[in-house]
């Protein structure tokens, strides 16, 4: 089981969180066409290691938090709110 240290209400079980998507996939300005927003919306790489990721705490606080978890091992490196910055760990880390 996951443990997500919720920067509102201290450390909490997988169960009260939601995994709402890829943090990392930005999306394409209004004056892009339609294969744009299909890609955006439809493809995703399935990465084997570090990924940035949205998780809501829905049986919390109800925050969106930006999570930086291990795909392969579920290794929590680091978690933060929507506006923070955050980055895997180096490689070999």
């Amino acid at each position: 089981m996951l443990r997500i240290a919720c920067p509102h209400c201290g450390v909490r079980d997988e169960f009260e969180f939601r995994y709402r998507g890829d943090a990392s996939v930005l999306r394409p300005s209004g004056e892009a066409g339609a294969e744009a927003f299909h890609a955006y919306v439809y493809d995703r790489a399935n990465p084997a290691g570090w990924h940035l990721e949205w998780w809501q705490h829905v049986a919390g606080c109800r925050q969106v938090l930006k999570v930086v978890r291990h795909t392969v091992s579920h290794m929590i490196h680091a978690v933060g709110l929507p506006g923070d910055e955050l980055a895997p760990p180096e490689a070999g880390s």
